[in-house]
C-alpha cells in the first residue's frame, strides 16, 4: 500500500479520500516526528518557566486573564475536552468524523501545535483499525475552531464519549480495553490544540467537494440526453463562441457536450428541422453548469490550501515565541461553501426544467412520456418531485456566513457559521442527486421513442446502465423504488466511474487538458 507522511507532503483531496478510503496509509514519518516532539518540549519549557501564555496556563475564551498553576495545566487540558463536548443532534456520517481526523493529524505533525507524538499516534489508530469517534452535527459556530464537534471527537483520547466499531456505537472505554490501551494523559495545551481548528468544517468541505464534482460531471451527461431526447441542437456547444466569453468551467462543459453528442444518428435525424433555437434550460447547459464548476473549482482551491494549514490557537514557533491569533476562524471556508450551495441549487434548478420539457408532449414525443395517458399519469408525478427538492434546495442557499451572533461573553463577538454552510451544503448535494435521477429516468424513457434511431455511443452506454437497474414503463408503477435505485448509482459515484471510464477506452477523454477541475 502506497503512503503518505503527514505534517511534511503536501495533502490534495484526491489524496485525503484515498487515506479515507485506506487505498493509501498515512504514516508519521521521522521528520514530523522531530518537529512535533521540539514542540511539545517548547510547551513544557513554558510550563516550566511560569510563563504566561493563553491555552497553556491560562483559562479559555473570555477566562483568559485566569491564570492556572502549574500543578493543574494537564488536568485543564482534560477538562476542557469535557466541557466543550456539548454538540447534539444526530451523529455525523462516519466518512465526515474520518476525514476529521485525517485532516488534523495533518495539521498537528506540522509541529506548531505542541501535541505528543504519542497523541498523534493514537489518532493515528483510530484511522487505521477503522474505529472512528462519534460526533453530533449541531454545536459548531465556526470560530474558536469546530469546538464542540471537535471535543467530541477526541474525547475517546481520554477514554470517554463513544465510537463506531463495524457499523455499531460502542463506549470507547469498553474498546479500548479490548485492544488492552489506556487512555492519553494529556499535556499542557493539547486538549486546547485538538478542539481549536476547523476540521469539521473542513472534513464537509471535502466531501462536498467529491460529491458535488460527481453531480456535476452526471449533469452533463443527463443533460445530454435530455437534450437528445428533445431532439435539440448542439450549435450553441461550438468552440468557438465559447472562445468568445472564456469562462473555464463554460469552455470544459461545452466540450463534454460536443464530445458527448457527437456521431449521434438522433442529431442528424433532424438536422433540417428548422428550429431556430432550443429553450435556455437546453441551450445554456455550458453557462449554468460551467458557472456551478467555477464555483466548485474556487472551494477546490480554498479546501487545499486550508487542508495543508495550521488552524489551532495559540500558535508555537520557537523558543519563547507564541502567537495568539486567529487560524481557527473559519470564514475563508464558510465563504465559498455557501457560494458551492448556490452551485449545487442551481443545477438541481436548471435538471427539473429540462424534466418539465420532456413531458410537455411536444416534438413529437408523448405526454407525460406514455402512450395511454388518463389511465396513466406516466412521467408526471416524479416532476412534482423535482420542484419540490429545488424549492427545499432554494430555502437552504441563505448563506449562514451572512450571520454571527456573539459567544463567549464578547470575547469571541464575530464567528463565521461556516459548520453550518457544510452541513447544508451536503444536504442539498443529496436533494440534487435525487433531482438528477428523475432526470436520467425520464430522459431515458424519452429517448426511447425516438427509436429506431440511437444516440451517440456514449450515452447509449448510458442509456444502458440505466437499463441494468430500471426498464422502460409501459405504464405506471412505485416508481419511487426506480428513482432510489438509480439515485444509488449517482451518489455511490459508479454511474459516472462507468460512463467516464467507457469514453477513456474509446479514446474520447470527457476531461482532457482540464487538470484544474479533477479531483
Amino acid at each position: 500500500m502506497n503512503s503518505f507522511l503527514y505534517g511534511v507532503e503536501r495533502l490534495e483531496i484526491g489524496k485525503v479520500l484515498q487515506i479515507a478510503s485506506q487505498k493509501v496509509s498515512g504514516q508519521l514519518g521521522a521528520e514530523a516526528r522531530q518537529k512535533v516532539e521540539n514542540c511539545f518540549q517548547q510547551v513544557q519549557q513554558i510550563v516550566a518557566n511560569n510563563q504566561t501564555v493563553y491555552g497553556i496556563n491560562t483559562g479559555f475564551g473570555i477566562l483568559a486573564n485566569t491564570k492556572i498553576s502549574e500543578e493543574d495545566t494537564r488536568l485543564l487540558q482534560h477538562k476542557i475536552l469535557q466541557s466543550h463536548s456539548v454538540g447534539v443532534g444526530e451523529a455525523i456520517p462516519v466518512e465526515i468524523a474520518r476525514l476529521m481526523l485525517i485532516t488534523k493529524v495533518h495539521s498537528l505533525a506540522q509541529g506548531y501545535s505542541g501535541v505528543q507524538v504519542a497523541t498523534l499516534e493514537r489518532i493515528i489508530w483510530h484511522i487505521e483499525n477503522n474505529i472512528i469517534p462519534v460526533v453530533p452535527d449541531k454545536g459548531s459556530v465556526g470560530a474558536s475552531g469546530d469546538l464542540a464537534p471537535l471535543a467530541h471527537l477526541f474525547l475517546p483520547l481520554i477514554g470517554l464519549g463513544e465510537v463506531w466499531v463495524d457499523g455499531k456505537r460502542q463506549k470507547t472505554g469498553e474498546v479500548l480495553s479490548r485492544y488492552g490501551l489506556a487512555p492519553i494523559p494529556l499535556g499542557p495545551k493539547e486538549g486546547l490544540a485538538l478542539i481549536n481548528g476547523t476540521q469539521f468544517i473542513l472534513a464537509y468541505a471535502i466531501n462536498g467537494i467529491q460529491r458535488l464534482h460527481n453531480c456535476l460531471e452526471a449533469a452533463d451527461i443527463i443533460g445530454a440526453m435530455s437534450l437528445e431526447a428533445l431532439t435539440g441542437t448542439k450549435a450553441p456547444f461550438d468552440e468557438r463562441l465559447h472562445a468568445l466569453r472564456p469562462f473555464g468551467g463554460v469552455q470544459l462543459v461545452a466540450q463534454r457536450l460536443r464530445m458527448l453528442l457527437q456521431r449521434s444518428e438522433i442529431m442528424q435525424s433532424h438536422i433540417d428541422c428548422g428550429r431556430v433555437q432550443d429553450p435556455y434550460s437546453l441551450r445554456c447547459m455550458p453557462q449554468v453548469h460551467g458557472a456551478s464548476r467555477n464555483a466548485w473549482l474556487h472551494l477546490k482551491e480554498l479546501t487545499e490550501i486550508e487542508l495543508n494549514s495550521v488552524t489551532d490557537n495559540p500558535i508555537v514557533f520557537a523558543h519563547d515565541d507564541t502567537i495568539s491569533g486567529g487560524n481557527f476562524h473559519g470564514q475563508p471556508l464558510a465563504l465559498p461553501l455557501d457560494y458551492a450551495c448556490f452551485a449545487a441549487a442551481e443545477v438541481g434548478n436548471i435538471s427539473d426544467r429540462r424534466c418539465y420539457l420532456l413531458l410537455e408532449g411536444k416534438w413529437g414525443l408523448p405526454m407525460l412520456l406514455m402512450r395511454n395517458v388518463g389511465l396513466n399519469s406516466g412521467f408526471m408525478i416524479p416532476q412534482y418531485t423535482t420542484a419540490a427538492l429545488v424549492t427545499e434546495n432554494k430555502t437552504l442557499c441563505f448563506p449562514a456566513s451572512a450571520d454571527s451572533i456573539p459567544t463567549s461573553l464578547g470575547q469571541e463577538d464575530h464567528v463565521s457559521m461556516g459548520s453550518i454552510s457544510g452541513r447544508k451544503l451536503n444536504t442539498i448535494l443529496n436533494n440534487l442527486e435525487y433531482i438528477l435521477s428523475i432526470e436520467l429516468l425520464t430522459a431515458c424513457q424519452a429517448i426511447e421513442f425516438r427509436r429506431p434511431f440511437k444516440s451517440s455511443e456514449i450515452l447509449e452506454f448510458a442509456h444502458g446502465l440505466v437499463r441494468e437497474y430500471v426498464s422502460f414503463a409501459e405504464e405506471d408503477r412505485v416508481f419511487a423504488d426506480d428513482i432510489n435505485q438509480i439515485k444509488n448509482i449517482i451518489a455511490d459515484l459508479s454511474f459516472v466511474e462507468r460512463v467516464n471510464g467507457f469514453a477513456d477506452s474509446k479514446g474520447w477523454y470527457l476531461n482532457k487538458a482540464w487538470e484544474g477541475f479533477r479531483i
